[in-house]
C-alpha cells in the first residue's frame, strides 16, 4: 500500500515584524519571519467575519539574507514552503514543540518604487542548509 504525501504551503500575507537574521556556526544565514494571512467568510447568518492567521516562517541562504535586506514589517510577501515540526526540550524537562514554515520562495509583492532603494520586487529562493547548520532536522 502507498501512503500519499504533500506538505506544500503557500501563504500571502504581511510581514507582522521586521526579519531577524543571525547566523549558525557553519556560518549559514537564518531568517525569522512572522506572517498575518487575513481571511473573511460569510457566516450562516450573512455577516461577514475576518480573522487574522499568523504564522511563522524561517528562511535559510540567501533567501535569508535577501528578505532581511529587502523586507520591513509591514511589506506584503507571499511565502512558498513546507511544514516543520520543531521539537525541543526545556532546562526543566518539559519537552516543547511548535509549527512553522520552511520558506523555498519568498516573494517580494512591494510596489516597485515603494522601497528606500526604489526596487524591492523580487523573489528570493532559499537554498538548502548545509548538513549539520539546519538546527531543527
Amino acid at each position: 500500500m502507498s501512503s500519499l504525501g504533500i506538505n506544500h504551503v503557500c501563504l500571502a500575507g504581511h510581514l507582522t515584524r521586521d526579519p531577524v537574521l543571525r547566523k549558525t556556526n557553519g556560518g549559514t544565514a537564518v531568517a525569522d519571519l512572522g506572517l498575518a494571512i487575513n481571511d473573511e467568510y460569510t457566516a450562516r447568518d450573512g455577516k461577514v467575519v475576518e480573522q487574522t492567521c499568523f504564522a511563522d516562517i524561517v528562511v535559510w541562504g540567501k533567501s535569508a539574507e535577501a528578505s532581511s535586506t529587502y523586507l520591513k514589517k509591514g511589506d506584503p510577501a507571499l511565502v512558498e514552503g513546507s511544514l516543520i515540526t520543531e521539537q525541543w526540550e526545556t532546562p526543566q524537562g518539559e519537552k516543547r514543540s511548535r509549527m512553522r514554515v520552511r520558506a523555498l520562495r519568498v516573494h517580494f509583492l512591494r510596489q516597485k518604487g515603494a522601497g528606500a532603494n526604489g526596487n524591492a520586487e523580487g523573489v528570493a529562493t532559499a537554498a538548502p542548509a548545509a548538513d549539520g547548520d539546519d538546527p531543527f532536522a
